[in-house]
């Protein structure tokens, strides 16, 4: 059992991050009240968690190292930011001492329970945490939790299919070797023909860097059912529209210029069946609402399925470096 480990520079980090599977990091500042009563409770996290090259606790001065703080998109003091292989995991800010101890307690449950074939690419879901089908971009976190799951609206669906579970933190079923995931339908696919309009409301401002799609559909050999049935297509062409206050209609969202329009070509879906698809950065600033309109497929069938989507970026407002605002551990502030 150790102390937290003071960062020194941005190699400093790289090597830790390298050398231990969960790392804790707590970006705090010396002028920081909330930081100074927060810290006892941190180091006695520390002292009593962290195991050699397993869970390890660092602390990285704000002001010392800024290019870190901003990497990271640190906003407030204080902010602990949680690791795992190498991709954030999670962001708690502020100073409170239950959240943190539940999620490194979480974290530290999954490492435990000898998780060591998964990664921050996805290939398990222990501990509570959400699956992934790609690494986060360095920087960035999953704020799929966002989403306004009550409001969420998928036109031309297949009625079988709920559209809730595209963002189930689940590992998809079609992953799992023998699981028959005709039976467990959790995906959605296309009816009539192969375009989606998602209605994806956030209960606050987004900032949006990548969208991560999921798509397994079977092989002609393994699809079930009708001999003259062809199986599902992945997406091929996406569009996206910003700030929406409802769901668009098929013919508006084909006449419309969307935020950004996406080709997703055969070598971008990954082992994992997933698409990681960077978005111009500018464009999604202060987001509320994301419109994702599959226009086709990449074959010539008549359906298209969607196992999962992930949204990663930065929730909440983002300050500026020297205007750091200090978080108090009283519920409100």
């Amino acid at each position: 059992m150790a102390k937290p480990i003071e960062i020194e520079s941005s190699e400093h980090l790289s090597s830790v991050l390298t050398e231990s599977r969960v790392v804790v990091a707590d970006f705090y500042a010396n002028w920081c009240g909330p930081c100074k009563q927060i810290a006892p409770f941190y180091e006695q996290l520390s002292q009593s968690i962290s195991k050699p090259k397993a869970i390890t606790f660092v602390k990285i001065n704000a002001d010392v190292q800024k290019p870190l703080a901003t990497e990271f998109a640190v906003s407030s003091l204080p902010t602990f930011i949680l690791f795992r292989d190498g991709s954030v995991v999670e962001k708690v800010k502020g100073a409170d001492p239950q959240g943190l101890r539940s999620l490194i307690e979480k974290l530290a449950s999954d490492t435990k329970s000898g998780d060591a074939g998964s990664s921050a690419s996805g290939s398990g879901s222990g501990g509570g945490l959400t699956w992934r089908g790609a690494d986060l971009p360095r920087g960035y976190t999953d704020i799929s939790d966002v989403v306004d799951v009550r409001g969420l609206e998928l036109l031309n669906a297949d009625t079988d299919f709920s559209v809730r579970t595209l963002f189930n933190k689940s590992k998809p079923s079609a992953l799992d070797k023998g699981s028959k995931t005709s039976d467990e339908k959790d995906w959605v696919e296309s009816d009539m023909d192969e375009q989606l309009l998602l209605f994806t409301p956030f209960n606050s401002a987004v900032k949006l860097h990548t969208i991560q799609l999921t798509s397994l559909p079977p092989t002609e050999e393994a699809e079930e059912g009708d001999d003259d049935e062809e199986p599902p297509m992945r997406p091929s062409t996406i569009k996206l529209f910003t700030n929406r206050p409802h769901n668009l209609g098929f013919d508006e969202a084909e006449e419309i210029d969307a935020t950004q329009t996406i080709e997703i070509g055969e070598d971008d879906w990954n082992s994992n069946g997933t698409a990681n698809l960077p978005l111009r950065f500018v464009r999604f600033q202060n987001i509320t609402s994301l419109v994702i309109f599959v226009v086709d497929g990449d074959g010539d069938g008549d359906k298209v399925r969607l196992d999962r989507v992930r949204l990663i970026g930065e929730s909440g407002e983002k300050r500026e470096m020297g205007k750091l605002e200090k978080i108090g551990d009283e519920p409100g502030e």
